[in-house]
């Protein structure tokens, strides 16, 4: 069930610190330059050569999954995998479809005196470019994509919730992490932090209740009257 308004006040009432995912909360990133296509040209671009790629990369969509997998069976090819993966996100953000209040989530944010950060499996250089271009880097405080090179720290490891509680001196009761995936979930559950499952897919808000998201919302356009 969708949050009421209360149930979602009750929850943000506290909170000084949004951790916001990025791909699904704030645009959606493969909207123009879909995902397997995404998942082809880096699988092509790595393999060119003829180079025999890794058991199950030919039919993996996901190019997140992809990265992870191409790390994990070659760590030879782990830093250039990222890089061209980094390369073509920053290429589908400048196509990517903004979501529907989005950008006024993160404009009640700074009006009412909470931080943001920007906590996603995307490359930082592409979620850079995307704040830029669509003028939100003023929004947020910073960005915490996933570490070069290194796929295991993308979320279902809570290292990129972690991270900017440090920078910002905040602890978990005091934040409140917003994502779209069960990912989301498990990495804020694990970095104790209350997450609030955007279920933006038919379906997804059953999942997200049952990975312990604390409450499910259907839409980022923040009810009126809210504690912010």
């Amino acid at each position: 069930m969708t949050a009421t308004p209360q149930q979602l006040a009750d929850v943000l009432r506290p909170v000084k610190h949004v951790l916001l995912d990025f791909d699904g909360p704030v645009c959606s990133v493969f909207a123009g330059l879909p995902a397997p296509e995404v998942a082809r040209r880096l699988r092509e671009g790595l393999f060119a050569t003829g180079e025999q790629a890794p058991a199950g990369a030919a039919e993996e969509t996901d190019p997140l999954a992809l990265l992870r997998l191409v790390s994990n069976a070659r760590p030879d090819l782990a830093a250039s995998a990222d890089a061209a993966l980094a390369a073509l996100e920053s290429e589908a953000v400048r196509v990517g479809r903004p979501t529907p209040g989005g950008e006024s989530v993160l404009a009640a944010c700074v009006r009412f005196g909470r931080a943001v950060s920007v906590v996603s499996n995307n490359a930082s250089a592409a979620i850079d470019a995307y704040l830029s271009a669509h003028r939100l880097s003023g929004y947020v405080a910073g960005v915490f994509g996933r570490t070069a090179g290194d796929p295991s720290s993308m979320k279902p490891n809570p290292r990129l919730l972690l991270e900017p509680m440090a920078a910002a001196g905040t602890q978990p009761a005091e934040c409140v992490f917003i994502g779209d995936a069960t990912r989301d979930v498990e990495a804020g559950n694990a970095a104790r932090v209350p997450t609030i499952g955007y279920a933006n897919k038919p379906g997804k808000q059953e999942k997200l209740a049952s990975a312990g998201a604390v409450v499910t919302v259907d839409s980022m356009q923040l009810p009126p009257l809210l504690p912010w």
